[in-house]
């Protein structure tokens, strides 16, 4: 098989690295957007710079949603690497990675006889994906960074082997899984775009950049509102010229006629509306909700009643929707590292139709209450009553989350005979 070499991923992920650093900004809301506004100077915008959360917030409600459980059917004992790897941080780690990235990347090595599991963000790693298992044929991610940016240390993944570069000195290290130890967890893959496509969208960043113009202009105007601009007409001009600054925070002015019985005629210029700007703000956020699955609510403009969980969840179906799909899709990678890591510490290369039988377990998405549980009770066993053993324990944790006690039922009787 022809690889295409480390020089042209290298290239490759030059080539997409800043669309993800940009992304990664957004997130950390330290993104400088371009105003397109004619109308307030440049040095006054500097100094009223927003900064809104709102793609942020897009991520986090999805990916604190995504709880991963474990691999059920665990034939060849995964979990156990898995524990080993810090699992409250790892998976978390990935999936929020993938979600701003629209990818993430799953180093796998061995050290001291221990599977090491390690996640590298799309503007450190790319490669060249086989579109049917969703593997990688050859690999390439950036270890370490100086500060300015320069690679350190380099890996080139390949089926049989790993290569890495450190300040330019090359080491081989065997592969006995037959596949590069780089796996990629993707969000929402397609056929035209490989490598999935990020939660934060372009149309989700045009709405925050809209919202972020409004408050910057509402913020500027405040300061007008605060303070409005009043004018004095027919003051005299042998009089002295007023203290603008004492005119405008003084409570009470005095102005005394002139030698023709003329007195000054004080007046105040009306001020803007904040209405506006609010409206414009509500505009943008039902827009960027719409984008994200979420509501109002969610960005903070709270509705008078609150919600029941039934009706956060149907106000939710969108996003409960993209969480399944998420579900999907990264378990599926999450497989891939499990197959690897397998493989890699039994120093044997397993067939891959061998883990069909092992299937990634996810938490629910929205936690059931008290009420949900009692429905949940009702229709379970009404549905064993009609088809007895329907429903167990497990299913009713797939739908619940809660699970229930390892202990046999306690069973009560007369003690008396």
């Amino acid at each position: 098989m022809a690889y295409k070499g480390i020089d042209y991923l290298r290239n490759k992920l030059s080539n997409r690295r800043s669309r993800v650093n940009m992304r990664y900004k957004q997130y950390a809301m330290k993104w400088q957007d371009l105003d397109p506004g004619v109308t307030i100077p440049l040095e006054i915008k500097s100094k009223y710079r927003s900064v809104l959360g709102w793609c942020a917030k897009g991520v986090d409600s999805l990916a604190d949603r995504l709880v991963f459980r474990d691999f059920d059917n665990d034939d060849f004992e995964v979990n156990e690497i898995f524990r080993a790897n810090n699992p409250d941080v790892f998976f978390d780690s990935a999936v929020l990675s993938a979600l701003i990235g629209s990818c993430s990347f799953i180093y796998i090595s061995k050290a001291n006889y221990q599977v090491r599991l390690q996640v590298i963000e799309a503007s450190n790693a790319t490669g060249i994906i086989d579109p049917i298992t969703n593997l990688l044929t050859e690999g390439y991610a950036v270890l370490k960074r100086d500060d300015f940016g320069n690679p350190i240390s380099e890996a080139y993944f390949l089926p049989t082997e790993t290569r890495f570069l450190i300040n330019g000195v090359e080491s081989v290290v065997p592969n006995p899984t037959n596949h590069p130890l780089l796996v990629p967890i993707i969000h929402r893959p397609d056929a035209v775009r490989p490598f999935g496509r990020s939660r934060i969208t372009r149309a989700g960043m045009y709405y925050q950049r809209y919202a972020k113009r409004t408050l910057e202009r509402a913020d500027i105007t405040a300061e007008f509102y605060s303070f409005p601009q009043k004018y004095v007409l027919g003051t005299s001009q042998d009089s002295e010229p007023m203290d603008s600054w004492k005119a405008t925070v003084s409570s009470m002015l005095e102005f005394t006629k002139d030698s023709d019985g003329d007195k000054p005629v004080v007046g105040q210029f009306t001020t803007s509306s904040m209405t506006p700007f609010t409206e414009q703000l509500k505009t943008a956020a039902a827009g960027f909700a719409g984008e994200m699955g979420l509501t109002m609510d969610d960005l903070g403009f709270v509705s008078d009643n609150p919600s029941s969980v039934e009706a956060i969840k149907a106000s939710h179906e969108n996003l409960r929707l993209a969480g399944r799909k998420a579900q999907r899709s990264l378990g599926s990678g999450f497989l891939n590292v499990a197959y690897l890591a397998a493989c890699l510490r039994d120093d044997y290369s397993y067939e891959r139709k061998e883990f069909v039988k092992t299937v990634p377990k996810w938490e629910p998405l929205f936690e059931a209450d008290a009420n949900m549980l009692s429905l949940i009770g009702d229709g379970a066993i009404k549905l064993n009553q009609a088809i007895p053993g329907f429903m167990d324990k497990e299913t009713i944790r797939e739908i619940t989350g809660v699970k229930g006690s390892d202990s046999a039922p306690i069973e009560t009787g007369d003690d008396n005979g």
